[in-house]
Parts: C-alpha cells; structure tokens; sequence
C-alpha cells in the first residue's frame, strides 16, 4: 500500500503543543497502555534497562515505574514538549528527545524496548523497527501498541465521500494508517523471532463530530498528511463530511469513533 508522507515537522509541533492537556483526553490511549502491560507480563518477567519510544506525557512508563521501580528506565519523544512532561512525572527517569527511526543510543544497550501509540506516525515502519532490534541486548524484548488501518474508518470515509461531492475532484489526504501484515513483516524483516501480532477494536462514542475533531486536537492527533490541506478542506466540504457522518455511522446525539489498535512484541534472537 502507498501510504501518505507524515510531515514529521507537524507531529512534533502538534504533540509538542498539547503535552499539557493530553492525559485529559487521550481516553483510548490509556486502555491501550493497561492491554499491553498485560500483554507484556503474559510474556514472562520483565528484565531491563528498559526505553519508552515516544513516551508521551509518561503514562506507560509510570506503570513500569510502579511494576518494578528499582527498573533503569530511560524515555523518548520527539515532542520536547512531550519528554519534558514524562521526565517531570516519572520518578528517576532519563528523558531524551528522539526520533524513532534514528535512535541516539548505542548497540545492546536495553532489555526492553516499549512504545504506545507512536509507530502509525512512521513513514518508514522496517526502519524504526530495527532500530528498535539495533538498540536491544541480544534476548532482549520488543512490545508496542500502534493504530491500524482501521482506525478512524469512520472520519476518513465521510471526507473522502464529502470531497468527491464538494471538493471539485480533489482526492483526500487523510492520514493512512498501517495493516496488521505490514506490521507483522516489518518485525520479521527487523530480525525478531517469536512474532506476536494481534489486532483489537475499541470504539468510543462522542455527542457530535465536531467533539470528536476537537478531542483529536487536543492530543496532538491531528492530520500530518505531507500533502494535506490546511484542516480538512473548505468549510463546504467539513460541513457535508459531518453530515455523511452522522447519516452514515450515528445520529444527532451520539457518533462512534473506531480504533483499531494492532499489538505486537517479539524477541531480539540471543
């Protein structure tokens, strides 16, 4: 699949801006930590030093803080905004600003590597993923939580269908987000064994579109689409996209928004 280039220049401007208020309304983002911390303890016991890539405000790595707190943890962003606020709330916690695909760290240096809700803003997912294999001790784990491509099916149908009829043939440029299969073969190709991908949906419901575009706002989540336009489009095309929407998936009350999150976690062959 050609995927749309993410301006990452927006993703760290965006995330950056809203690292304040972010716990506030990143409600699937939290349940998605709880499923892989127990994903990750079915796997066995957790060993470190141990590096959060793309922390955020901290949230994971404060419940590995709480699971074993003589861990070494070291944690990542590359929002300062938002590794400023993870190295304030975790205790003890070494902060760095950094890219996912280019790791600032040397060889074998951790025995596990997590991240939550960051690798959909990758647009070169094999390369991340071996850094994430270059930086891990023979043995060492790989366990992360990203959306996939079915994830806010809903927005992105309504602005497709809203630009085909009010857009004069523009196509759109919302966001894609990756499949479980690229996932899946992007762990291989980093050289992971004992391949574990799992997809699951949550679904969470908001009184209108509108709500549900001011939430995504406030985590930082918004469009970074290389070629996007600013917004979503004209005001013509937003107000026929709420309207699909609400035609399509909900009423005047109540709008779902559907998550798919894809989890997944190998190991770094000893």
């Amino acid at each position: 699949m050609n995927r749309s280039v993410i301006d990452t220049r927006q993703v760290r401007l965006h995330f950056s801006n809203h690292a304040e208020e972010y716990d506030r309304y990143a409600v699937v983002q939290k349940k998605v930590v709880v499923n892989l911390l127990d994903l990750l303890r079915s796997c066995g016991p957790i060993s470190g030093p141990v590096l959060e890539v793309g922390c955020g405000t901290g949230t994971l790595s404060r419940q590995i803080y709480t699971l074993i707190p003589a861990l070494p943890l070291m944690v990542s962003d590359i929002a300062h905004g938002m590794t400023r606020h993870a190295a304030r709330s975790v205790p003890g916690v070494a902060a760095v600003d950094a890219d996912a695909q280019d790791l600032p760290f040397r060889e074998s240096g951790f025995g596990l590597v997590l991240s939550s809700s960051v690798y959909q803003w990758m647009n070169d997912l094999p390369r991340a993923f071996a850094e994430g294999a270059r930086v891990l001790a023979p043995g060492g784990r790989f366990a992360f939580a990203l959306f996939g491509e079915g994830t806010l099916y809903e927005l992105r149908e309504s602005h497709r269908l809203a630009l085909e009829e009010t857009g004069g043939g523009r196509p759109s440029h919302a966001q894609d987000f990756p499949s479980s299969e690229e996932v899946r073969s992007a762990l291989v190709a980093a050289g992971f064994e004992g391949v574990l991908v799992r997809s699951v949906y949550e679904v969470e419901r908001h009184p209108g579109v509108e709500i549900l575009l001011r939430h995504l706002k406030r985590i930082g989540a918004q469009n970074a689409a290389g070629r996007r336009p600013p917004g979503l489009g004209s005001r013509r095309v937003m107000e026929r996209m709420i309207q699909i929407y609400r035609e399509r998936y909900g009423g005047e009350e109540n709008i779902p928004a559907t998550y798919e999150v894809i989890y997944g976690i190998g190991r770094k062959p000893a």
